[in-house]
C-alpha cells in the first residue's frame, strides 16, 4: 500500500500580524484529494524564571482567545532572524522585569500539530536580577511569583491550561529531582 501523502498546493487566504491562514490541498495514499487548513507561524520563545529560592516568576495577562486572564510563563515572538535564546531573554526582562545571568534550553513544544507549525523553544532562566518591565504599549502584564507546587496544584486545579506554562513546569520540576 502507498503511504505516501504528498501536498499539491499552499494557498494563501488570509495574512495577519502573527500568523498566515492557508487552504492545503493533499493527496492521500488512497489517491484522494482533500483540503487542510494550515496556520503559519514564525514560533516564539519562553522563559521560566527561577528566582534563588527556587520561586518562579509566572505573568497574569489577558488573552482575548479566552477572553480572560490566564497565568503564563512569560513568551513572546521572534523578531526577524532573532535566535530564540535571545527571545526569551528579551521577553523574560520586558515582560517580568527580572534579567537572568544564565540561561539553558529546556525543551522544544509544537502547541498544535493538527492544523499549525508553531515551535516554542522554551529556556530555563536562573540568577535572576530585579531591573524593570519594559511592556509593549498594548501589553498589561501583572508579575506573580509562585512555589513549583503552588503551581502544580494549579495545573491540576485547571487553573493553568496553557500548554508551554505546563509543559515548562513539569519539565523544570522534572530536571531538579
Amino acid at each position: 500500500m502507498n503511504t505516501e501523502i504528498k501536498r499539491v498546493k499552499r494557498e494563501l487566504q488570509y495574512k495577519g500580524s502573527i500568523i498566515n491562514y492557508y487552504k492545503d490541498t493533499v493527496i492521500l495514499p488512497d489517491g484522494k484529494v482533500e483540503q487542510y487548513d494550515f496556520i503559519g507561524h514564525n514560533g516564539a520563545a519562553a522563559a521560566i524564571g527561577v528566582l534563588d529560592d527556587d520561586r518562579i516568576v509566572m505573568v497574569k495577562q489577558y488573552r482575548n482567545a479566552l477572553d480572560r486572564f490566564t497565568l503564563e510563563i512569560p513568551a513572546g515572538g521572534l523578531n526577524p532572524g532573532e535566535p530564540t535564546i535571545d527571545a526569551a531573554v528579551r521577553e523574560l526582562e520586558e515582560e517580568t522585569g527580572y534579567r537572568c545571568g544564565k540561561i539553558e534550553k529546556l525543551l522544544t513544544i509544537r502547541t498544535t500539530v493538527a492544523f499549525c507549525n508553531e515551535k516554542i523553544d522554551i529556556y530555563l532562566a536562573s540568577e535572576l536580577q530585579k531591573t524593570a518591565q519594559h511592556l509593549d504599549e498594548d501589553e498589561f502584564v501583572d508579575v506573580e511569583i509562585h512555589t513549583i507546587e503552588e503551581l502544580e496544584g494549579m495545573i491540576y486545579e485547571g487553573t493553568i491550561e496553557d500548554a508551554k506554562t505546563i509543559a515548562a513546569i513539569l519539565a523544570y520540576k522534572n530536571k531538579k529531582q
